[in-house]
């Protein structure tokens, strides 16, 4: 059998696809998982392509300690060289294709340490929306009762202790046992988000990066470890503007003839990543007129002729640009602006 050079190999049911140099197809075969590793083990190193996914990180992994050459591709990258009558077979077929392609851009692969902090994060995500969908159910069964409360912390507040105080009748006493059991719950799910937090600001305090990141105005310790824990490599990245535009702040485009039409944001990249910086923009142009940093300036300035979600967007983007800026060079925040 001729020498495998190149595999494209489809994790989701562990179908590859092998070509020699020439690109002649030397074999086709499905593997079971418990297998992967060992028929890997005895192939001669070569190139293997896998589509970016939840487990494509760990796999590449494995495959670059027995000695492979590993990449991670995006998936859409990938889907224009599936040929017709889409099946695990011609996936694997494509993905062997793209991995050759000298001007493919390719996922960096994440640590272990990396998808951990990311894990706490989404843990996290997944903890806040339980306790919105428990304080909206606590406020809608109040509401059948005819009691409304304003929004907010101090809303939630005055609901929880008119439910726990046993001198009225506004709510009756069946009533009453069963909204406690959501408001036990969502103390309980206050202490595990807690918990997540002190979980981020350790790892954030011991991660020489994410303190970097810090020092931009308006980003916390959640900001900066989601930036430090999901951009592996800010060099990969030519510019500021390409890292904006690979979270989505730039607009859409939708050009032809040499005329630029340009849309909203293209939302690309990673939507936890753009909310993040997006909703930090809104606080830092909720400060806007005693800011004294040139990016939060130059915000204030735009706000007297843009709409402000526009120019929150703007200012994401640029502070986007900047997270680059210190990623890349190791320098202070301050250090920068100052030129």
């Amino acid at each position: 059998m001729a020498k495998i050079t190149t595999i494209g190999l489809d994790i989701a049911k562990h179908v590859f696809h092998g070509v020699d140099g020439a690109g002649a197809i030397v074999c086709r075969r499905r593997l079971r998982r418990d297998d992967v590793v060992g028929f890997f083990r005895a192939l001669p190193p070569c190139l293997i392509g896998i589509e970016a996914c939840a487990t494509g990180h760990h796999w590449t992994r494995v495959l670059m300690a027995l000695g492979h050459e590993a990449r991670l591709m995006p998936a859409s990258y990938v889907k224009p060289c599936v040929k017709r009558q889409k099946n695990d077979a011609t996936d694997a077929e494509a993905i062997c294709e793209t991995v050759t392609r000298p001007t493919m851009r390719f996922v960096p692969v994440k640590s272990e340490e990396q998808q951990s902090v990311l894990m706490l994060h989404r843990v996290r995500e997944h903890l806040i929306r339980q306790w919105r969908i428990l304080v909206n159910g606590l406020r809608g069964h109040l509401a059948e009762f005819g009691i409304v409360t304003q929004q907010g912390i101090a809303g939630l507040g005055m609901l929880i202790a008119l439910i726990g105080d046993g001198d009225h009748d506004l709510i009756s006493p069946l009533a009453r046992s069963a909204l406690l059991l959501l408001i036990w719950q969502l103390r309980e799910v206050h202490e595990k988000v807690s918990e997540m937090d002190r979980q981020i600001h350790a790892w954030h305090r011991s991660n020489e990066l994410s303190r970097l990141l810090e020092t931009i105005p308006g980003i916390g310790p959640i900001t900066a470890s989601a930036i430090a824990a999901t951009v592996t490599d800010a060099s990969l990245f030519r510019s500021g503007r390409q890292l904006a535009a690979w979270i989505g702040l730039v607009p859409r485009q939708n050009s032809s003839g040499g005329k630029d039409r340009l849309g909203r944001i293209s939302k690309q990249g990673d939507p936890y990543l753009r909310r993040l910086l997006v909703v930090w923009a809104h606080a830092v142009l909720s400060f806007s007129r005693k800011a004294k940093t040139a990016p939060t300036r130059w915000a204030a300035e735009l706000l007297v002729k843009k709409p402000y979600n526009v120019v929150a967007v703007a200012l994401a983007n640029k502070m986007a640009r900047i997270v680059w800026a210190l990623m890349t060079t190791g320098r202070r925040f301050e250090a920068i602006a100052a030129h």
